[in-house]
């Protein structure tokens, strides 16, 4: 199968990640970030555990044109890194991401945010030996510069730490997680179903998140309403998604596909705009084309 896929399905990927980050906005002032989480991570596993069981569900695949595994047991290293993938990507991550920012400014979090890419890429090339091309590093240089950009609005002089180290440090304790969970995904997507790691990671990280939030009583959703919502927010941002984004580490790498996953900032900027209305400056159009053009750069063939 041509590397292409992976390119097309991280891009899809990052566009339904970041979209969703805007519609989970809508219910963020009436429930808990924890909650909201978990309902949408069991919304994502669920519906991907049961495309394995029902009828015909094993095709799906091949519809979305993924490559199968032969279906054998989680053998107990497989076991450790699921629990792991769980442990840092769908408990540790989120939950120190968001203490951090309710500790921090929305602005160095989505700055910092960003670090996640760095860590991928850092954990990639030295634990897995993963290398590029100079196109791909310099594609690479471009995506961060561009990420970066975007998410600051070149508004440095809001940035200072003074009175949030520690939530920034939370920060970038939860992209350190998330850069983690990447790597051991890729080595889960090697020899196991795509569907079956991303059904795990769903309903065993929201069940989490959702046992996390219980217990320390957080605000639970307002109504069935707004369940259904998440629940189909869950289905396209994190299920579908997650699918998505696993394929294309088996096909293009860690690295990549971490760098071009940042391009979900700028599909969450264009939806903020354009379902929210809020505001997008020159300078992040500038810095969303100058993404695209890396993605394009990083995905052409280099020459021999």
């Amino acid at each position: 199968m041509s590397h292409h896929w992976g390119y097309i399905a991280v891009v899809f990927s990052a566009f339904l990640f970041g979209i969703g980050t805007t519609l989970y906005k809508i219910l963020l002032g009436s429930a808990s970030p924890l909650f909201i989480a978990a309902i949408t991570y069991l919304a994502g596993g669920v519906v991907l555990a049961c495309s394995m069981l029902v009828r015909g569900g094993a095709k799906v695949p091949q519809l979305l044109r993924l490559p199968t595994r032969k279906k054998t047991g989680l053998v107990w290293r497989d076991i450790i890194l699921v629990l792991l993938v769980t442990l840092f990507g769908s408990a540790l991550a989120p939950t120190l991401y968001l203490v951090g920012l309710a500790n921090t400014t929305a602005v160095n979090a989505a700055l910092l945010g960003n670090t996640e890419t760095l860590f991928t890429i850092g954990i990639a090339f030295v634990f897995l030996g993963e290398r590029g091309k100079a196109k791909d590093y310099a594609a690479m240089a471009l995506l961060i510069i561009g990420a970066v950009t975007l998410t600051t609005n070149l508004s440095f002089q809001q940035l200072g730490t003074t009175g949030t180290f520690f939530g920034n440090l939370l920060v970038v304790s939860g992209s350190l997680f998330w850069g983690i969970d990447n790597n051991l995904s890729r080595l889960l997507s090697v020899k196991r179903s795509l569907l079956q790691i991303g059904s795990l990671k769903g309903v065993l990280g929201g069940g989490l998140l959702l046992a996390i939030a219980s217990l320390v009583g957080l605000q639970p959703i307002p109504s069935a309403v707004s369940i259904a919502y998440l629940v189909i927010v869950g289905i396209l941002s994190v299920g579908l998604s997650l699918l998505l984004f696993l394929f294309s580490l088996q096909e293009i790498g860690a690295m990549r596909t971490g760098v071009i996953f940042s391009t979900s900032s700028l599909f969450g900027a264009i939806s903020a705009f354009l379902i929210l209305q809020e505001p997008i400056s020159v300078i992040q159009i500038f810095a969303g084309l100058l993404m695209l053009f890396a993605i394009y750069l990083l995905s052409v063939p280099a020459k021999k």
